[in-house]
């Protein structure tokens, strides 16, 4: 049983500014998301994409945001639960909660802060009629060890920064690595294109466009794909391999969240914005894009904003009676639970001849 303070379900950028936020008020968070690392679909779709309304960074890459919130948190020492989805919530007698994953972790908190974005992300599945039959045992929508790649023959299926991305990645890894594309042309980052084809060029990359593969081959496990190349007749071949990973992107969905008594409209969760964005069961928050009120705006400096009033009112559910005097970090400092300390140097007292 992981215990914490505040149960945060969404690693995503709303969900790494509430843990700064929270160690402010000297309250503990952890952190559950399905994906297998943290930034959301700031780290999964699009780290490569420039945002260009943060606060102070007229420019900043949405992978590096992560890295920035990552390390503003970091010294508030932040537990995370990840690669697993928060399946069910269960309110205990004394009116905490007990969140358990699909994997069966338990997590006990007194306060649960829904940031999951848009929802949970689920891969977007080629229409391929067995490839549910292989799903772990050669097909993998997401690659979260790098390592299990090492030696094996790898088909890449997709155009955009993710199958790019990891295609380059893993031709240092695999011993062969072949990418399909239903189109010539690929959108994703220059870098990423120009270091694909400089691969390929080398030879460390096998490239098929344009094309797509519609079949797959084995017994228990992935042996082949069946690839359909578009030429001037259709053709139709196998290649051998030991993992096909098709990277589609991710369709975002409230899943299992929808299903905790929780008042939702048009696949939101809905919150008083009146005072703190918690739901219509007491001690359950929902921040950034998975809420919903009126006028509400989908932007990551919105869900920061909503998380710093949710903490004020977490921190009370916590500390009940208890007043929390609020202190600019300039006057106060920052005190991590790590033992580091962050102040503005103090005022030197001198006189002047």
């Amino acid at each position: 049983m992981i215990k914490t303070d505040i149960l945060i379900i969404g690693a995503g950028p709303t969900g790494l500014f509430t843990v700064f936020e929270a160690g402010l008020l000297k309250l503990k968070c952890h952190l559950i998301d399905a994906l297998p690392q943290p930034g959301g679909q700031c780290s999964e779709i699009y780290p490569k994409k420039p945002i260009y309304d943060i606060p102070a960074y007229p420019e900043i890459l949405a992978g590096d945001l992560t890295d920035k919130l990552l390390e503003q948190c970091k010294q508030f020492e932040p537990g995370f639960t990840l690669g697993e989805r928060a399946e069910t919530i269960e309110k205990q007698e004394d009116g905490t909660f007990i969140v358990t994953t699909n994997k069966g972790t338990q997590h006990h908190a007194p306060v649960v802060a829904i940031a999951g974005g848009l929802g949970s992300f689920e891969p977007r599945k080629p229409l391929i009629h067995n490839i549910a039959d292989f799903e772990d045992k050669g097909v993998e929508y997401m690659i979260k060890e790098p390592d299990m790649y090492r030696g094996k023959k790898v088909v890449i299926a997709g155009g955009g920064d993710s199958a790019l991305d990891w295609s380059i990645f893993l031709s240092d890894v695999a011993s062969e690595v072949t990418l399909i594309h239903r189109r010539n042309e690929f959108r994703g980052h220059l870098d990423s294109v120009e270091k694909a084809q400089e691969l390929k060029n080398q030879g460390k990359i096998n490239l098929i466009t344009p094309a797509e593969v519609t079949g797959i081959v084995g017994d228990h496990h992935v042996k082949a794909v069946v690839v359909s190349q578009a030429e001037h007749i259709q053709k139709e071949f196998e290649i051998e391999c030991d993992h096909f990973i098709p990277l589609f992107g991710l369709s975002p969905k409230l899943g299992p969240i929808a299903n905790w008594g929780l008042e939702i409209e048009k696949n939101a969760i809905k919150v008083n914005n009146a005072l703190d964005y918690q739901t219509n069961i007491p001690g359950i928050f929902a921040v950034g894009d998975v809420n919903t009120y009126p006028g509400k705006l989908k932007l990551i400096l919105c869900g920061f904003h909503e998380a710093t009033l949710m903490c004020q009112a977490a921190y009370q559910i916590i500390n009940p009676g208890k007043k929390y005097v609020l202190k600019y970090t300039t006057v106060s400092g920052v005190d991590g639970f790590d033992g580091t300390r962050k102040e503005a140097p103090k005022a030197v007292v001198k006189a002047i001849d």
